[in-house]
């Protein structure tokens, strides 16, 4: 996790639930009230921004985000383990993945790489209602399993970065 609170430094209430214009219009309030052309005249300007930048990164991206939030609700685990047979799925698909680059097969790329948008969207809406459950219940297992599901979405998320799939 950041040094820096993200949704303290942009004036935003800790949640998953972010839409980007939301932290878009935070981020720009924050950034306006610290411009050099208001005259103020503090050496610690650059850090500030540096810090809502940072803020506004990782509010942005959904993965980070969640791991933010996280933090934030105090579990700091370094667990590793993965949804029961999701290693050997993802092994295959890799595999596979990997054919079809290697292949320049178009049709089988294109598919794998729609498999893995679908893939991060149901890790998004997953990880999503996670929250929001833990959110009634304060179930402290609900943070392990919203880690689980991030390790996993890591995965996911690797294979779109090393195969060229199209980004968010």
């Amino acid at each position: 996790m950041p040094e820096v609170d993200p949704f303290k430094a942009l004036g935003l209430a800790p949640t998953f639930d972010l839409d980007a214009a939301r932290v878009e219009r935070a981020y720009l309030a924050r950034v306006a009230s610290i411009h050099p052309d208001l005259g103020l005249d503090d050496e610690s300007q650059g850090d500030e921004a540096a810090g809502l930048n940072e803020a506004r990164r990782t509010l942005l991206d959904p993965e980070s985000r969640a791991i933010a939030f996280l933090s934030l609700l105090g579990y700091t685990d370094e667990d590793k383990s993965l949804p029961d047979g999701f290693l050997m799925e993802i092994m295959e698909v890799r595999m596979e993945f990997e054919q079809a680059l290697v292949d320049e097969d178009a049709q089988q790329i294109a598919h794998w790489r729609s498999w893995a948008a679908d893939r991060r969207r149901e890790s998004i809406e997953t990880i999503s209602a996670l929250f929001r459950e833990h959110a009634v219940s304060g179930d402290r297992a609900l943070l392990a399993r919203i880690k689980q599901s991030l390790n996993a979405w890591r995965y996911i998320e690797r294979m779109i970065e090393q195969g060229g799939a199209p980004s968010r």
